[in-house]
């Protein structure tokens, strides 16, 4: 029997569950067909104001996914879409590769997750150079720029907003998010400006700023979402957020 509302694919996503911005921006960018079955990841909402706390909430993540996974599971997605994007850079491309190979081991499933999605859509653009926005702790952005140098990136120009803690990511606003990406995106030296952290809800905001840098502007989870609809078979173009969605 083929599911009444999610009969192209159902989507099994994980987020964090102090995240507030990927289940409602996945909503608006689902096509008829596509169904999103949002699985949390439990952790608190802890102080983050230095690296050893940002290390801590990586370690409560960690420990807390699988039982995120198992629940998921239960409803029969056949994708596993992971809507966190900090674990998916960690230590280096090696371990990217191994995160994703350990979840579709254990599920059976194909995974999406931000580290793939946006080398896939940075090699659209022919983008080498990136300057790349996070929400993060200096530990984090240090993880972040291994994963892309071992990709074969280079990152002249990054900012971390140091955000205060998970929740607080989401209080970014459009403003504060505009001069990050001219900040790192307004160089001759960058070809592509990559935000990631999913709670940033930088994905309706992106197309103005890639407007007025005239150069890609990719939002992770943007990147994450139209990378688990095209490797699925879903080619469907979805409007309002950026010609990731629109024409690719």
């Amino acid at each position: 029997m083929t599911d009444a509302l999610g009969y192209r694919k159902k989507f099994g996503v994980l987020i964090p569950s102090t995240n507030t911005s990927v289940q409602p921006e996945f909503d608006a960018m689902r096509p008829e067909g596509v169904t999103n079955h949002i699985s949390r990841i439990r952790i608190p909402n802890i102080v983050l104001k230095d690296d050893a706390d940002f290390e801590r909430l990586i370690e409560l993540i960690a420990a807390a996914q699988i039982e995120a996974v198992d629940s998921v599971m239960s409803c029969e997605p056949d994708v596993l879409v992971l809507g966190i994007s900090a674990e998916t850079f960690w230590d280096g491309y090696a371990a990217s590769k191994r995160l994703k190979a350990e979840l579709e081991e254990y599920t059976g499933l194909p995974v999406a997750m931000g580290s793939d999605a946006c080398q896939a859509a940075l090699g659209l653009f022919g983008a080498k150079r990136l300057g790349v926005i996070t929400p993060y702790q200096p530990v984090g952005d240090r993880n972040v720029v291994r994963f892309f140098e071992e990709a074969g990136f280079e990152v002249p120009h990054i900012t971390g907003l140091k955000c205060p803690s998970p929740v607080a990511i989401a209080h970014v606003g459009r403003e504060e998010l505009r001069r990050a990406a001219h900040e790192v995106g307004a160089h001759d030296d960058v070809d592509a400006v990559v935000q990631v952290g999913t709670n940033l809800a930088m994905a309706a905001a992106a197309p103005d700023f890639e407007a007025e840098l005239g150069k890609p502007v990719l939002a992770i989870y943007t990147a994450i979402y139209w990378d688990a609809l095209r490797r699925n078979g879903i080619a469907d173009k979805v409007a309002g957020f950026g010609p990731l969605l629109e024409r690719h």
